[in-house]
């Protein structure tokens, strides 16, 4: 919520046209965060000058905010949702996120389906929290019947980002996690591959 560098909307629209050439017609700009919806008020402008440039525009998110501004981004000017989903009890979301209210996430679910328009899920496998075979499959069984969803992307855990935890004096939550093995990659992969029309490993 506070530190960063603020740039103007046309600066940013001008530093994206400068790099066209390099991501074509086939890429664009994908807004991440933290969670970028707590920005959604001022992403609206920012979407609205990328699409009459003609550029594509993503939107990486947790989806914790549903309010009229992230509706309008949403159903006018977001191409593609990236949607994190992060575990699919209450009491693991908040194990993982320190927040309550998981459902938040599934609300903006749900409303991006009713759109028709694309969307991706995204999950972090983490062993013995995110990767048992029945979270797998209840997440799959939520999701199989979404048209919306073009495919689903894991993550692997890893520890790449303790580091920012330290520097800003908190506790990493996942300190005692380990990192997947190949095989509780492929073993998750091939779970999902039941109800979703593409899985691919990041």
């Amino acid at each position: 919520m506070s530190g960063g560098k603020e740039y103007a909307i046309e600066e940013l629209v001008a530093m994206t046209l400068k790099m066209k050439p390099y991501f074509g017609e086939k890429g664009g700009v994908t807004v991440s965060g933290g969670e970028p919806l707590l920005q959604s008020k001022e992403l609206v402008p920012f979407f609205k000058r990328l699409k009459e440039e003609g550029i594509h525009t993503n939107l990486d998110t947790n989806g914790r905010i549903l309010n009229h501004f992230t509706k309008e981004l949403l159903d006018d000017y977001t191409d593609l949702v990236m949607l994190d989903i992060k575990h699919m009890t209450e009491e693991g979301f908040e194990a993982i996120t320190g927040m309550r209210n998981k459902e938040t996430t599934f609300n903006l679910a749900k409303y991006r389906e009713a759109s028709g328009k694309k969307m991706w899920l995204r999950y972090v496998l983490i062993p013995s929290i995110t990767d048992e075979p029945e979270l797998l499959h209840n997440m799959g069984e939520y999701f199989k019947d979404y048209q919306s969803i073009e495919k689903i992307e894991i993550q692997p855990y890893h520890k790449l980002g303790v580091h920012k935890w330290e520097a800003l004096g908190w506790e990493y939550p996942l300190k005692d996690a380990r990192e997947n093995t190949k095989e509780e990659i492929l073993a998750a992969k091939e779970i999902l591959e039941n109800y979703f029309k593409e899985v691919a490993i990041n």
